[in-house]
């Protein structure tokens, strides 16, 4: 009854709250109970209930510490209320752990407040917000947040967090040896201030693939590392509400090379490395979509050594696969990097020709694959030689499809082998011809300076100004009995494959320099007579001793031989090249760059070596008073040499006009139809003589 009368009493004392207490006892989520000052209950909703477990009935008239407050800190909140009752010092709002009627912990945010009732008494009230489930999830949070740092540990891949541009937010990497910068390099960096363009580009454009559709998109790339070349597959996705992409880059380097090794052993041949039947015929096909595609031609040759059985037989299969090795190493320095050579099986071999643009091109590989293996193999002390027959179908003439030329390029090998072996055959009637003129000219040359077979023309060079004769190009002319006259454009490669170049072109120096001292003794004019080195001349150990004797025997003038020289000999950049230039600058004679403008580099080779002469392809000057681009391109020619200190030679003037046009643009000297064409010695003799009359 005692208690009864104390709780009457209280609620009676505090009724001025009434308004108050009916709004807390509508809210039952938070926590509010009234003390008094002796910090005994006055009030308790239904929120406290709940809380803390003591029902409005238990509660009211109880002390504030024998309620709620843990032993440990009573003493603390007994003068904490006490210093805000006879103080005024309020009790902050804070996070505190506070007890139930279980004796469990519970963790809330307290607030309080103090106000003076119409008795001159103080109440406090305080306002508790459960913090039970805040601190389960900072806790689920703190664990899955150590969970994801025990499993980036754990996992060799890089983890990236960008924006939709490509910014790194962050990062997590267990093993900093797969970063492409340093790890304080990468926060705030676009990653294309970090990657190479190439592998940006893929990152970009995946990531804008991404931001178009759902899901997961995943590429590979490759990065140059300090330690070695690796390989990465990235694995993106997009978190859409945030506008962040989340990047996961794995390094699958052995994965790749375990993947090669799977490939090469699918598409090459095991024992030359080279490609097999599959690969070889499916470049084959590509092959021809190409030359389709770009109105090409093609060649597909068979390739078989020839008696290589009685190799194996004699010698033994380890040997026969040595040899195999050596052939396969030959073929391949013979080709263009274009091309493709494949081993079919045995000792058969394919080679792919591609974007050629006359049969001769075939022709000179063809010629060229044959010749290596003329030279000894050795072999284990032993020195082999072997020959090989080669059998060649041309696209689009000797078929359009895969089947059809390699049909044809097997018949034609099998007729290589009926005419002999070491030796090769093109598939068509018209191909063997011209292999059969090939033949006979290169016979007939043989014996061709014994029978003075060889005569010298010579094309007038005229000043542009006064149009005076200042020199002759000497020029190589063949006339024989069984074949007639013979162009040089035919007679020429083969001679420069042969060798017999050597010492022809030592004739047409000797017979030229001969000349150049008849005519300047019957003119009494200074003559200059240009004449051509082919690059076999270059590698003439005895060029330099026979230019200085031949000139000492015909009492020439270094300044009054002109070599000239095309961009080809100077494209192989051989040691040899650079010192028999120099040589023969250091010799007094003149060195001419001729066709300028018909290859790739011949500004550089202007640059490089100490050329006296430029001489403009006569395909440019053809041009020059029909169109436009061609005027200026030699305009522009003629205005570079000179500023280099080079004369400059028009070649193939046929015109007045032509002659005209190139005197206005300052070039020096002209040479063509319009004055002469190539004449032999006396008709030039008289040419200069009525000339000067």
């Amino acid at each position: 009854m005692k208690s009864s009368k104390v709780e009457n009493m209280l609620i009676h004392q505090y009724v001025i709250n009434d308004p108050l207490h009916q709004l807390f006892d509508a809210v039952n989520a938070i926590s509010v109970q009234g003390y008094d000052e002796q910090r005994r209950v006055i009030y308790w909703n239904e929120g406290s209930e709940l809380l803390y477990g003591y029902s409005k009935k238990e509660a009211i008239g109880q002390k504030l510490e024998d309620l709620i407050i843990p032993e440990p800190i009573r003493d603390v909140v007994i003068a904490a209320h006490s210093d805000w009752i006879e103080n005024e010092v309020e009790i902050p709002a804070t996070e505190i752990t506070l007890r139930n009627k279980n004796g469990h912990d519970v963790s809330v945010f307290s607030s309080h407040v103090m106000f003076t009732n119409q008795y001159n008494t103080k109440q406090m009230y305080c306002i508790d917000v459960d913090l039970t489930d805040v601190r389960q999830a900072q806790e689920q949070a703190v664990f899955k947040e150590n969970m994801l740092e025990t499993i980036f540990e754990a996992i060799p891949d890089l983890f990236f967090l960008m924006t939709d541009d490509g910014t790194i937010l962050d990062y997590h990497a267990s093993n900093t040896k797969n970063l492409y910068v340093p790890p304080n390099q990468l926060v705030g960096k676009n990653i294309a201030d970090i990657l190479p363009a190439k592998v940006t580009n893929k990152f970009n454009t995946h990531i804008a693939k991404l931001l178009q559709e759902k899901g997961t998109i995943s590429f590979e790339y490759e990065l140059t590392m300090p330690h070695g070349l690796v390989y990465f597959e990235a694995r993106i996705n997009h978190f859409s509400k945030y506008k962040q992409v989340v990047a996961i880059i794995r390094d699958i380097t052995e994965q790749y090379k375990s993947a090669e090794l799977i490939r090469h052993q699918a598409y090459f041949d095991n024992l030359t490395s080279l490609p097999n039947r599959f690969l070889a015929l499916d470049r084959l096909s590509q092959m021809l979509i190409e030359a389709e595609r770009n109105i090409e031609k093609a060649a597909v040759l068979f390739l078989d050594i020839d008696d290589f059985k009685k190799v194996n037989d004699t010698l033994g299969h380890e040997i026969g696969d040595k040899l195999l090795i050596k052939a396969a190493h030959r073929l391949q320095q013979v080709l263009r990097k274009e091309d493709t050579v494949g081993r079919l099986g045995g000792d058969e071999f394919i080679v792919l020709l591609r974007g050629l643009t006359e049969h001769n091109d075939a022709l000179t590989i063809t010629e060229n694959l044959l010749e290596t293996f003329r030279k000894p193999f050795k072999i284990d002390g032993r020195e082999l030689i072997l020959t090989t027959s080669i059998g060649v179908a041309m696209y689009p003439e000797n078929g359009s499809s895969s089947s059809d030329l390699l049909r044809n390029a097997d018949t034609a090998m099998y007729q290589a082998k009926a005419l002999g072996r070491n030796t090769y055959s093109f598939f068509t009637n018209e191909m063997n011809i011209i292999i059969q003129r090939r033949m006979e000219i290169e016979e007939q040359m043989r014996g061709a300076l014994e029978r003075n077979e060889f005569e010298i023309y010579y094309q007038p060079q005229l000043d542009v100004k006064n149009k005076e004769i200042i020199g002759a190009e000497a020029l190589l002319r063949w006339h024989n009995l069984a074949l007639g006259n013979v162009t040089p454009d035919e007679f020429i490669p083969i001679a420069e494959h042969t060798g017999l170049i050597v010492p022809i072109g030592k004739y047409v120096i000797k017979q030229a320099l001969c000349f150049l001292n008849q005519w300047q003794n019957i003119q009494h004019q200074k003559y200059t007579i240009s004449v051509n080195l082919s690059p076999r001349q270059f590698r003439d150990n005895e060029l330099l001793s026979f230019l200085k004797n031949t000139l000492t025997e015909e009492n020439v003038n270094p300044e009054s031989l002109e070599l000239e020289i095309t961009e080809g000999v100077l494209m192989s950049a051989q040691s040899y090249i650079h010192e028999a230039v120099a040589e023969i600058n250091d010799l007094g004679i003149k060195l001419s760059m001729d066709d300028f403008g018909t290859g790739y580099s011949s500004i550089s080779y202007l640059r490089q070596y100490p050329f006296d002469v430029l001489k403009i392809d006569r395909s440019f000057i053809h041009g020059i008073t029909l169109n436009k681009a061609d005027c200026d391109l030699v305009k522009a020619i003629i205005t570079m040499s000179h500023s280099l200190g080079l004369t400059v030679v028009a070649e193939g003037v046929e015109t007045e006009e032509q002659l005209k046009l190139l005197e206005e643009l300052s070039c020096n000297f002209v040479q063509g139809y319009y004055f002469s064409k190539p004449i032999p010695a006396q008709q030039l003799l008289d040419f200069s003589v009525n000339h000067f009359k």
